[in-house]
C-alpha cells in the first residue's frame, strides 16, 4: 500500500514541477515580448496563483514520498 503512496507522491511532485516550469516559461515569454511595465506586472500577477499551486503540489508530493518511504 505504501508503494502506491510513494509513486502517487512522485507523480504529484512531477506535476507540480511541470507547473513551475510552465510558470517560468510564461513569464520569460512575457519579458521577451517587450511588454510595458503594467502589462508585464499583470502577466506576473496572473501567473502567481498557478505558481503557488504548483509549489504546493510539489511539496505535498514530496511529503507523500517521504511518508511512503518511512512507513513502507
Amino acid at each position: 500500500m505504501f508503494e502506491f503512496i510513494t509513486w502517487g507522491g512522485a507523480a504529484l511532485s512531477l506535476t507540480g514541477l511541470a507547473g513551475l516550469i510552465w510558470c517560468i516559461l510564461r513569464v520569460m515569454k512575457a519579458r521577451n515580448a517587450g511588454l510595458s511595465d503594467d502589462e508585464l506586472r499583470a502577466t506576473v500577477q496572473g501567473v502567481l496563483p498557478w505558481n503557488l499551486a504548483s509549489l504546493f503540489l510539489s511539496v505535498l508530493g514530496l511529503m507523500l514520498v517521504i511518508l511512503g518511504i518511512s512507513f513502507g
